[in-house]
């Protein structure tokens, strides 16, 4: 084990709070040596079952849903990033640790002492948080230091990343949704319930069948499987919450008024080039009377086959009552999110009819009329800098700990 470095990260028990006991009390000798058995050897270190069970209850308590198989795989790549940077002679200060925890914990506006102590009275022992979170801050030191030659970034690139006329790459996103039905509290108290049953250890094909079975969204009919989007495109809180998310992970429910939903991220693809957040939306609404019958759907077909712009469905709506259309400029964050996950999924001129009103009574034609997006023409250039180098510090540090793994002699048990 790399024990220089992990109780250089414990010592800061005086500096930061209060001494805070261990979260298990360890009794008998069976129970010692079961805490304490090996999971995993990774080179001439040890990551021990009271390790593993402590970050899994870590992960939990900071809203994720951590498995067996890949929170042992974490604390493995961290065995080999300590290593790395004990071989170079990097150790951490006192004051560098209390800085990470104290980011850390303002993360949830807390302050230290109340973070760790939250944590403690989770079952969480200050030395699990001041490992989990050491770590990561001598493994960014580490990767500067290594990294930052290769990582140059060029004026062409800060140049494309400025650009402010819409997403032309960045970060795709390919997801699945599920809707279930929130017209009354008896109503949504059992899709919260179902929605729950769902997101428990799902996988993409348990998530796919629930979908098929469950949701009243039109997608169910694709098992639920979204178009790839751009991470720019997405309302804000999803946005958020896809971005804290691994492939096959589901969101926390979104409440739309009428439904509930739920996304589970499928994979995500990279492009050479930034894509900016849209900071609002142009958008129309058509009411057609008749809800999902097939009266109404095909009366949204020929709409659609005869209109190219959200201006021409001033035509359509000659002659009706003002209320039936709506064309606005809204801002991102303020878009009702079941108008905003649609909006997420079309370009400027196509159209949706997967949402209804006045409990499934109206179909709404959707038509995203365009996107505009935040002006970045006063942007400082060192900060875009910063921001791509970082990226890129970041994946070649993760290429150089999949190099790590691979050279390493790990045995499990």
């Amino acid at each position: 084990m790399t024990v220089k470095l992990f109780q250089r990260l414990r010592t800061l028990t005086a500096a930061v709070v209060a001494p805070i006991s261990l979260a298990f009390t360890i009794g008998a000798p069976a129970v010692a040596q079961n805490l304490f058995a090996p999971v995993a050897y990774v080179n001439d270190s040890v990551v021990t079952t009271y390790e593993l069970e402590q970050r899994m209850r870590l992960l939990t308590i900071l809203g994720g849903a951590p498995d067996r198989e890949n929170t042992l795989d974490e604390l493995i790549n961290d065995r080999l990033k300590a290593a790395a940077a004990e071989r170079v002679g990097l150790e951490m200060t006192d004051e560098q640790i209390a800085s990470g925890i104290a980011e850390f914990a303002a993360r949830g506006d807390l302050q230290p002492e109340q973070f760790l102590t939250l944590m403690s009275q989770n079952g969480v022992s200050a030395e699990t948080v001041r490992d989990f979170v050491g770590i990561g801050v001598i493994w960014r030191e580490y990767a500067r230091a290594r990294f930052a030659v290769k990582a140059q970034i060029n004026e062409d690139e800060i140049d494309r990343a400025l650009q402010n006329n819409g997403p032309s790459g960045g970060l795709l996103v390919s997801m699945s949704e599920i809707f279930l039905p929130a017209r009354t509290p008896e109503e949504t108290a059992q899709s919260e319930a179902l929605a729950r049953q769902i997101s428990a250890n799902a996988t993409i094909a348990s998530f796919a069948a629930a979908a098929r079975d469950y949701s009243v969204a039109p997608s169910r009919d694709r098992s639920g499987r979204m178009e790839w989007a751009a991470i720019g495109d997405l309302p804000p809180p999803l946005r958020s919450a896809v971005l804290g998310l691994k492939p096959g992970e589901v969101t926390q429910t979104f409440n739309t008024g009428n439904a509930i939903g739920i996304f589970q991220l499928r994979g995500l693809a990279e492009t050479d080039t930034r894509t900016p957040p849209a900071d609002a939306i142009e958008y129309a609404t058509y009411a057609i009377e008749g809800g999902r019958t097939t009266e109404a759907l095909t009366r949204a077909a020929e709409i659609k086959a005869n209109v190219d712009t959200c201006d021409d469905l001033y035509g359509v709506a000659k002659g009706q009552p003002e209320s039936v259309l709506s064309i606005d400029t809204v801002p991102a964050g303020e878009i009702p999110t079941d108008i905003a996950v649609e909006l997420s999924k079309l370009d400027a001129g196509e159209v949706s009819t997967a949402l209804t009103r006045n409990d499934d009574q109206t179909l709404v034609f959707l038509m995203l009329c365009g996107r505009s997006y935040a002006a970045q023409a006063d942007t400082d250039r060192e900060t875009i800098r910063t921001q791509l180098q970082s990226q890129r510090i970041g994946a070649l540090a993760d290429s150089f700990v999949a190099q790590l793994r691979a050279d390493a002699n790990i045995v499990i048990p």
